[in-house]
């Protein structure tokens, strides 16, 4: 009786089976992960510009419509002097019992792009004019870098 075999391989304990993500699996994800943002990138940052545009015209109406109650209660908008702080708290010679509690609008916005609104009485385009200068912040402009106004 022998107790070897021939050409018998060493006997070695099974492993269990290596699991994992091989290096080709990993660059695949990634590269369907880089398109996908690519895409969302695309079609996101065009409307991120249009509701930059949409709040601008929001806060202009807005605080037309605070202008509006300053006259009501106090019979004439406020000077360019006063300008628009004066929605918020009393400005300098108003008259006592007149300035409404509180104020008109809770709190003067900036527009969407970080800066104060502008404010002119008498305005080019009517009694008064509430604008924002647009994306680029100087005067005129196209598209995203044009005025948002009162007059528009």
């Amino acid at each position: 009786m022998r107790l070897f075999r021939r050409h018998a391989r060493p006997i070695r304990p099974k492993r269990p089976q290596e699991e994992g993500f091989t290096l080709i699996e990993l660059m695949v994800v990634i590269v369907i992960l880089g398109l996908l943002t690519t895409i969302v990138v695309i079609n996101v940052l065009p409307s991120q510009d249009k509701a930059r545009v949409e709040k601008a015209k929001a806060d202009v109406a807005l605080i037309e419509q605070g202008l509006e109650m300053y006259r009501l209660d106090n019979l004439d908008y406020p000077t360019d002097a006063q300008g628009l702080a004066a929605l918020t708290s009393p400005p300098a010679g108003a008259q006592a019992g007149r300035y409404r509690a509180g104020g008109y609008i809770k709190r003067l916005p900036e527009d969407p792009w970080g800066r104060p609104y502008n404010y002119a009485k008498p305005g080019r385009h009517g009694t008064f004019d509430v604008w924002s200068h647009g994306a680029d912040g100087r005067e005129g402009g196209e598209g995203d870098d044009a005025d948002v106004g009162n007059w528009k």
